[in-house]
């Protein structure tokens, strides 16, 4: 399972990165999550109230930033002492679904997925993905695709709770449903392996993304298959996130969204602002991705800032204090926060030091 894992996706991020190098998508997405004191049932349903009282994330957009789906997909989260909680809606008239084997391939059919990124530093998330069956994959990858690493897959979210509801009938084509509802419990005792920290983010934020792969169908038999095109093979999957990626790649971890984990209980409002300093991160990636295309073009790294088209500004033209260093191994490139002071690096492998 593990080898067909690592074909497949590696194979996704190859066709995202022959794409493009990216859009100008903007500032990432961000998202308050409240606490919640009431005991909750993992069902798809969310019948609890505190659902009610937790933000709604905006709609999910195409992957790239530009278009619209076709079918709307929101999301939620609240956490408590134990677990984090995602409660997502997915507008579908058609919901199928065939693979019932826990970590197999979900994506092969429509699917919802969460990404996790507990420190930031782009290495070391977790990836989960679910089916309308309530099929699940969970698994760790050390870094993104772009760079040699583990895929984990037998890596597993031991206490995970999750459920399914669907507003029609499941793989029934003789009538249009509604779509479908996932709820999802990650224990804190898991996801806090790759943190750098035995305590809950509170006050704090992690970066997560979600997406929602969809596919065309054909019915055959009375049955649900991923469409063909004339020559057989598989069309085009549709990518649905809720922060956009610019590229048709997830694993581009630095574009992830923002979970800010309040201490406020749901019902009592709280506001979120991406630090300003965050902005020294978006930056140092554009060197990265300048530094990446430089090697793959000239078999060697630039040696100096100039030989790179990236300028050591900010969006507001804000000048930062940037510094490259070349050395047997690699490089890396510190840059300096002109609103803190603060000292941020980024290595050869993409791997963030805040």
């Amino acid at each position: 399972m593990k080898d067909i894992a690592q074909k497949v996706l590696v194979g996704l991020f190859m066709v995202g990165s022959m794409v493009s190098w990216g859009q100008n998508i903007g500032e990432p997405r961000s998202m308050v999550v409240y606490k919640t004191n009431e005991p909750m049932q993992i069902d798809g349903m969310a019948k609890e109230e505190v659902w009610g009282k937790a933000q709604i994330s905006e709609n999910f957009i195409d992957i790239e930033g530009v278009k619209t789906p076709t079918y709307q997909t929101n999301v939620r989260m609240l956490w408590d002492e134990n677990y984090l909680y995602f409660y997502a809606e997915l507008k579908e008239p058609h919901v199928w679904a065939n693979l019932k084997q826990r970590d197999t391939v979900i994506f092969y059919n429509n699917d919802f997925e969460i990404f996790i990124d507990p420190d930031g530093d782009t290495h070391n998330y977790f990836e989960f993905e679910m089916n309308a069956l309530n099929t699940v994959w969970d698994l760790l990858l050390t870094k993104p695709y772009r760079e040699p690493g583990a895929i984990v897959d037998s890596w597993e979210i031991l206490g995970l709770k999750s459920g399914v509801n669907i507003e029609g009938t499941l793989n029934d084509p003789s009538d249009i449903d509604k779509g479908w509802s996932v709820e999802v419990a990650m224990p804190w005792a898991v996801l806090k392996e790759t943190s750098g920290s035995n305590k809950v983010p509170e006050g704090d934020f992690w970066r997560i993304n979600f997406s929602r792969v969809n596919w065309d169908f054909d019915l055959i038999d009375g049955k649900y298959y991923r469409k063909k095109d004339a020559n057989g093979k598989f069309l085009r999957e549709y990518n649905w996130v809720w922060s956009p990626q610019g590229v048709i790649n997830m694993h581009e971890p630095e574009h992830w969204g923002y979970a800010y984990f309040s201490p406020n209980e749901a019902g009592n409002p709280d506001t979120f602002a991406i630090p300003k300093d965050e902005q020294i991160r978006w930056l140092l990636y554009r060197f990265y991705r300048d530094q990446k295309k430089f090697f793959s073009k000239n078999k060697k790294w630039a040696q100096k800032l100039s030989e790179l088209p990236t300028k050591p500004l900010l969006a507001d033209g804000t000048k930062v204090e940037i510094d490259l260093e070349v050395h047997r191994a690699g490089w890396s490139i510190q840059a300096k926060s002109p609103f803190t002071g603060k000292l941020y690096l980024i290595q050869e492998d993409g791997k963030y030091h805040p």
